[in-house]
């Protein structure tokens, strides 16, 4: 065992020896100045296993409690109520299922009419998502024949024309995708509105769009940085209407992205 030291008594300082460590009063010396009597009083309170009423750590636990947990998104932003931040927040999570089964197909005809409307879903995006547009069938205005895409997949301005076209139709949560987080599990006529449902597609740059292929938000994003919080809150959008899951890489890199624009709101159509 190492030999004891004793410290002269009235030094004051953690350890030493003498009346403080006997009596449990602080010399006279430390009596005269309030700062080392303080300090006297830390040490005997150390000394003794105790603490200093008034004095705890308000960071440490109770005896036999925990420290309270957060329950915010990484960063510490869950998002305000509303926002596509907290409904990603809400999604289920679990992992990805087997692609075994899928095909288009299982999403019934490409472009059906779901709506009623007299044209063709493919059609309807079109006239929705292109500025002068033309069309062959003049005041009925289905059948786009020509047009000009502002692509928000690559931020650039794109000529469509019927038959020559450089403008794919995307599914901005991609049928295979949903296949594997649920949709295997839905009726077909779920299946089928989920295909053509407007909140589900956009008409992009086709090239960009078969570089994505079924990618989900941890795989891919579009290259227009300044397209990406409206295309994931997009994607929240429709996970959580047609109850979708997302694996616990996808809601991750879901609140990285709208943890940037955590007012952004999730879009209606």
């Amino acid at each position: 065992m190492a030999p004891t030291t004793t410290l002269p008594a009235g030094s004051g300082k953690a350890g030493a020896a003498g009346p403080a460590s006997v009596t449990g009063r602080p010399p006279a010396s430390a009596r005269s100045h309030p700062a080392r009597a303080l300090a006297c009083a830390a040490a005997l309170a150390v000394l003794l296993g105790g603490g200093l009423a008034g004095c705890k750590d308000p960071n440490t636990p109770a005896a036999g409690g925990s420290a309270p947990a957060s329950s915010a998104a990484p960063g510490g932003k869950a998002g305000a109520p509303g926002s596509a931040l907290a409904a990603a927040g809400q999604l289920t999570v679990k992992g990805r299922a087997p692609k075994t089964g899928y095909s288009r197909d299982r999403f019934g005809p490409a472009w059906s009419d779901t709506d009623h409307n007299g044209c063709d879903t493919r059609d309807d995006i079109l006239k929705r998502d292109l500025r002068k547009t033309t069309f062959r069938d003049g005041a009925k205005q289905c059948i786009v024949t020509a047009g000009v895409l502002a692509d928000p997949y690559t931020g650039t301005q794109i000529t469509y024309k019927r038959g020559a076209s450089k403008v794919d139709i995307d599914h901005a949560v991609a049928l295979s995708d949903a296949w594997q987080k649920g949709a295997q599990q839905w009726p077909d006529t779920k299946r089928r509105d989920f295909a053509n449902d407007p909140l589900n597609l956009l008409a992009v740059d086709s090239s960009t769009n078969r570089r994505k292929s079924d990618g989900d938000t941890a795989t891919w994003l579009p290259p227009n940085t300044a397209f990406r919080c409206a295309y994931v809150a997009r994607q929240v959008a429709v996970k959580k209407k047609y109850g979708l899951w997302v694996t616990s890489a996808e809601r991750d890199a879901m609140r990285k992205v709208l943890g940037g624009c955590p007012s952004e709101r999730l879009p209606t159509g």
